[in-house]
């Protein structure tokens, strides 16, 4: 077993054989100018600034021979599987999704928006899970990827903490995963909702899982 022994509250063994890195929502929409973030009148600040980290945990992941998932948050071109509620709050807040944008219809499968950052796309026979909700198990097939590559620890990494890296992280507690969140490669836009979400996953001693900075995870991973 490894061990990343600064994560908190306490130290965090993992099997590389059956642990994966699970890069959240690393998309335009939500990373670049002009995407649905931006149009909501966030700051990416926080979620441009992660992608260098990001980028050296997929490299450390990838020579670990680690299981490698990204996830899209996305709808269907007919938006048949996007909520009336989720449509509803989305063009009460100046951003509907399917609207036209500057990087084709908001949070549309297959639009530029809805791609990965060029900067961490996935390589070849890396999962990319298409989802139409904030967690990644909801009417996706990740749960039956994950049990058929034996894997019992999930590396979570993305945004936004408070939203989709914490709807993921809590449908894979309840599911029985052990799950290490990433603290600086994972962002909001909003620092107070960073903090937030990063301490509700450790207190408790543990209630969620553990926390960690990326580089005490990749010297783990060296060893």
């Amino acid at each position: 077993m490894n061990e990343v022994k600064d994560a908190l509250p306490y130290e965090f063994a993992f099997d590389p054989n059956r642990t994966a890195l699970v890069v959240i929502d690393m998309q335009n929409d939500f990373c670049s100018p002009g995407g649905f973030g931006e149009k909501l009148g966030n700051d990416i600040a926080p979620a441009r600034a992660i992608i260098p980290v990001i980028r050296k945990l997929l490299q450390s992941a990838r020579e670990a021979g680690l299981l490698i998932v990204h996830t899209r948050e996305g709808h269907l071109p007919d938006l048949s599987d996007c909520p009336l509620a989720k449509l509803e709050r989305s063009r009460r807040q100046g951003a509907g999704i399917g609207d036209e944008g500057p990087m084709g219809r908001i949070l549309v499968r297959g639009e530029p928006g809805h791609a990965i950052v060029p900067e961490l796309a996935p390589l070849e026979g890396e999962l990319v899970i298409d989802k139409p909700g904030k967690g990644a198990f909801y009417k996706t097939n990740l749960e039956p990827l994950l049990e058929r590559n034996d894997i019992q620890s999930l590396l979570l990494c993305g945004v936004t903490t408070h939203v989709c890296v914490h709807t993921t992280l809590r449908e894979a507690n309840d599911r029985g995963y052990r799950c290490l969140v990433l603290e600086d490669a994972t962002a909001a836009f909003d620092p107070a909702d960073q903090q937030a979400a990063l301490h509700m996953v450790r207190q408790q001693g543990g209630i969620f899982g553990w926390t960690s900075f990326a580089q005490p995870l990749m010297e783990a991973l060296e060893r």
